[in-house]
């Protein structure tokens, strides 16, 4: 009878089987991976943008096609609270923030890690630096689409601090100007993921198209999350 146990211990180990062992299947499953191509699902793609004559981002106050810069006249969260949208976007993006005496939105000091290159960054020391980015650019969005939207409604995207507002370096933030997946991806791999989430998710919620270069990028970055 041991004889017969030990052949079949014997047996197993060689054919490497165990009744406990997962499945390359489950082994391979990934929330991430499956959030970013549920919302890729839902994405209108085009083969490209076009163009729409008429964007203009740097114009006098008032005249601006998605209205005044960090505007705090807006209808989205944290509109009409006495502080710029760009303010609002560093109180809830930095940490450790130190407010400057008798303000509730300029900060003194505070700490950022840039979500595109993972570069740390502190308020004081680098405030001239720190950049607040449109992750679905402004005129990629116009020649997507935001060309034909009310003033209300290009002024609410501009503006909306839970999904299309991200503080990063000002140095990522020009390098990646008004280029989408298709062209640019952060130089940090670990923030690659996160930023092709967030920029479908801005994509969807605006009814804005992804062309296909950047559908293709989008796949290809979900299957390594």
């Amino acid at each position: 009878m041991r004889v017969l146990i030990a052949a079949c211990v014997l047996a197993l180990g060689l054919t490497g089987t165990s009744p406990v062992a997962p499945t390359p299947a489950a082994s391979a499953a990934s929330p991430e991976k499956d959030r970013i191509l549920g919302l890729l699902d839902r994405a209108r793609v085009v083969d490209d943008l076009g163009y729409h004559p008429g964007y203009d981002r740097a114009c006098d106050p008032g005249a601006c096609v998605f209205g005044e810069p960090w505007t705090d006249d807006h209808d989205g969260p944290r509109g009409h609270n006495g502080c710029s949208t760009r303010e609002d976007v560093l109180l809830l993006q930095m940490s450790d923030i130190e407010m400057r005496w008798g303000s509730r939105c300029r900060i003194y000091q505070a700490r950022l890690r840039d979500p595109y290159t993972g570069e740390r960054m502190t308020w004081r020391d680098d405030g001239y630096d720190i950049a607040v980015d449109h992750v679905y650019p402004l005129a990629r969005a116009w020649h997507g689409g935001a060309w034909a939207w009310s003033q209300r409604r290009r002024v609410a995207f501009a503006n909306d601090v839970r999904r299309e507002l991200l503080a990063v370096s000002a140095r990522s933030n020009q390098d990646k100007l008004a280029d989408g997946p298709g062209e640019w991806l952060p130089p940090w791999r670990r923030a690659r993921c996160d930023y092709v989430r967030r920029y479908v998710r801005v994509a969807v919620a605006w009814d804005l198209p992804l062309t296909t270069a950047d559908a293709d990028v989008v796949r290809r970055v979900a299957r390594r999350c």
